[in-house]
């Protein structure tokens, strides 16, 4: 089985499982096939996105403190890397890099991304993995002579983990980087009509961006969904502090996956991301229970982001 069959076949037992719950809910991974990664890359361009300008500028202004952190011929890892704008701050820092390693779920969207890098970094060898870090990862081996691994987790992707999957991925971290540290971007908790403002834009690409998983589900698994009877909606839920995403079903219908067919009532969601808002001190305890130390942490002026660096000791040792 090739990994495309491989990665389809994941996908239509994920969708099933999605449609025959309730309530209906899929992982946002799927988000990202090459439309869907370049929708999200003209998201991150919207003047109501705050998080990835935001980003940017911590990065901008620190990125220097940053890479005395990282140390002399680290070894770079970033998940969910997309189209490697935010890495090249710190890669422009970075004292001697030994080697980038980009890690993502979209392959074409990641090769043509890591091909443009090299371009720009002649001398750095650069290793594209095209892997699914919301589960179990392995990295490739350590290059002899190396420094500390240093993984870069951008964009407050771990927003879109339950707590149980964050401690997961932290212990992940804990394994596979023993020694290193783990760079974490986090969107901090914030006025309610910020947030709605970034997941709701003018322009409708998140719209587009959230219908488009409908549209690869109706190429990639057989589905017919119609598109012009669902609708996007985005909102805040103040008391689990997170966005949510959903697909609203806009009457009573019917779709159909490998022969089986699955109802929507008229208002019932497939609930496509959640994206939780932190707070430093919520996230560095989190950090600490899965194995991992606090260290320090940049923002913004406005408070609307962060940078949090986390120590990994050599040796686990129970968390207190």
């Amino acid at each position: 089985m090739t990994a495309t069959e491989s990665e389809r076949l994941q996908f239509m037992q994920d969708m099933q499982a999605a449609l025959s719950q309730t309530p209906k809910l899929i992982s946002p991974k799927y988000f990202y096939d090459q439309a869907g990664s370049a929708l999200f890359d003209r998201i991150c361009e919207l003047p109501e996105y705050y998080p990835t300008r935001t980003e940017l500028s911590i990065l901008q202004t620190h990125a220097e403190d940053i890479s005395k952190y990282m140390g002399e011929n680290a070894d770079i890892i970033e998940f969910g890397a997309g189209s490697l704008t935010k890495i090249r701050y710190l890669l422009h820092a970075a004292i001697k890099p030994s080697r980038y390693v980009p890690m993502d779920i979209s392959g074409p969207h990641l090769h043509a991304a890591s091909a443009e890098l090299q371009t720009e970094f002649v001398n750095l060898q650069i290793l594209p993995l095209v892997a699914d870090y919301t589960n179990q990862w392995h990295l490739p081996s350590s290059l002899p002579g190396t420094g500390k691994r240093v993984a870069f987790f951008p964009g407050s992707t771990i927003g879109n983990f339950s707590p149980a999957q964050a401690h997961t991925f932290f212990q992940n971290c804990a394994e596979h980087l023993r020694g290193g540290a783990l760079l974490l971007g986090i969107d901090l908790i914030k006025s309610p009509a910020v947030l709605h403002a970034a997941y709701n834009d003018s322009q409708e690409v998140t719209a587009a961006f959230n219908l488009n998983l409908l549209t690869r589900a109706n190429r990639e698994l057989g589905c017919d969904f119609n598109l012009t009877q669902f609708a996007h909606s985005a909102f805040y839920n103040a008391p689990l502090q997170r966005i949510e995403m959903h697909l609203l079903s806009l009457k009573s219908q019917t779709v159909h996956l490998n022969a089986q067919a699955y109802t929507f009532a008229q208002g019932e969601t497939l609930h496509t991301e959640y994206s939780h808002k932190f707070t430093i001190a919520g996230v560095q305890q989190a950090a600490r229970l899965a194995g991992l130390q606090a260290g320090s942490f940049w923002t913004d002026q406005q408070q609307y982001f962060s940078l949090l660096w986390l120590n990994i000791p050599h040796k686990q040792e129970t968390p207190s």
